[in-house]
């Protein structure tokens, strides 16, 4: 199998995204792979998107590796967009991944603790880039995944704000959603699909 580098070391990030581009014949592997771990970039883009390629053609070019990157959150309407670029590190505090998420949660749910629920629309987005050692960007996407904030966060799958996004059609959370059921319709789920369309189009190798 072909590998490809994705710029994180979640898991879960990596396994959702392998989950769609293995039946391209690609194995997906995390910076926790590599032998040394270069130095993170600077994310000070304000969209997604610019912080998809700052990361894709960082990692890219310390790598001497094609890498895949993408940069997504949460934004709510109530909140005019935020957290928005900053949801990973929304609360500021911290010290494990799931002490950020459950800070994290708690703030959301303070900010929104006085909007109704048909104020609370929300939608977790995600941004793609492949980008080569050379700096040059050779494929980019986007996903989109609707819902509300709930008042409680519930489910024990998936990660973030998963166990806060309240899907009105499934009547469930994110979290709730079996892995596969996410990915046929979550935001990485969706500009990933729209990424091995990319890939497979270029003849990734």
């Amino acid at each position: 199998m072909t590998q490809l580098l994705l710029a994180t070391s979640n898991p879960h990030k990596i396994e959702e995204v392998e989950a769609i581009l293995e039946s391209l014949g690609i194995e997906v592997v995390g910076l926790d792979s590599l032998d040394e771990i270069p130095n993170e970039p600077i994310e000070d883009g304000d969209t997604f998107e610019a912080n998809a390629r700052l990361k894709a053609i960082g990692y890219a070019e310390a790598t001497g590796r094609i890498c895949l990157a993408d940069d997504s959150g949460l934004e709510v309407d109530a909140l005019g967009g935020a957290p928005g670029v900053h949801s990973a590190r929304y609360a500021g505090i911290g010290n494990t991944r799931d002490e950020r998420d459950a800070a994290n949660n708690e703030k959301l749910l303070r900010e929104l603790e006085s909007i109704p629920d048909e104020q609370r629309t929300a939608r977790f987005v995600c941004a793609m880039c492949l980008a080569t050692p050379e700096g040059k960007i050779l494929a980019e996407t986007r996903g989109e995944f609707e819902g509300v904030i709930a008042r409680e966060p519930k489910g024990a799958n998936g990660f973030g704000y998963d166990p806060l996004l309240f899907l009105l059609d499934v009547n469930c959370t994110s979290a709730e959603l079996s892995p596969e059921a996410k990915n046929a319709r979550s935001h990485r789920g969706e500009a990933t699909k729209l990424m091995a369309k990319l890939i497979n189009d270029l003849g990734f190798e």
